[in-house]
């Protein structure tokens, strides 16, 4: 909890004194989102891995605070208006690695971050490639460190489908995005299952569905 007063404090001092764009500081503004994704995703605040009677009693004295981290960074996020771009594709990663948590209203509160993305690179430069070579990169690697599930899936498709469909310039590109990343997160969490599969031909076609 004294941790969770400090991160919130730098919150409030980024946003007050290196926000402005004779004050901004980009280094402190990446440290602020390293440590805070560092913060919502260490082992000991994932409470799906303890027992009923250690969560109840976890969330009876602090709550849930991957919730309350999750929705400072986001808002932190929108908060950077016109700077968003210096953070992309850097903070892809770690905005990826925060949705993934098993949490469902964080995903939910955060997942939308990545159309921000998308939308931000493509006002630019009529394209969101950079996000999207970064987020499918990145999706690779977290889905093989055992992260991803198929209520991600699921969400990741909905949401980011919704917010593509209000802005019409984005609704094909943006749909077209969705069905890659689905796919790829299919295809993955269908591998990472069958890794240690007996059933060998079963094991060869998700392979070769991956490829």
């Amino acid at each position: 909890r004294e941790f969770l007063r400090a991160i919130n404090h730098f919150a409030a001092t980024l946003t007050e004194m290196f926000l402005s764009n004779s004050s901004f500081e980009l280094q402190l503004w990446n440290n602020y989102f390293h440590l805070a994704v560092a913060f919502l995703t260490q082992d000991s605040l994932q409470l799906e891995n303890f027992s009923q009677a250690k969560r109840n009693s976890i969330l009876a004295k602090y709550g849930d605070m991957r919730a309350t981290i999750g929705a400072s960074i986001r808002d932190m996020w929108y908060n950077l208006g016109h700077r968003k771009i210096e953070f992309i594709p850097g903070m892809v990663g770690p905005i990826l690695e925060m949705t993934l948590v098993p949490e469902l209203e964080l995903r939910k509160s955060t997942i939308p971050i990545f159309f921000d993305m998308m939308l931000c690179e493509y006002q630019l430069t009529k394209s969101f490639s950079r996000f999207e070579d970064e987020i499918l990169r990145k999706l690779d690697s977290e889905v093989e460190g055992g992260r991803g599930d198929e209520q991600y899936k699921q969400l990741f498709e909905s949401i980011l489908l919704s917010c593509c469909q209000r802005h019409p310039e984005l609704a094909k590109p943006g749909e077209n995005f969705v069905a890659l990343v689905t796919g790829l997160l299919e295809r993955l969490l269908d591998y990472r299952a069958v890794m240690n599969d007996e059933n060998k031909t079963y094991s060869m076609s998700c392979t070769v569905n991956l490829l």
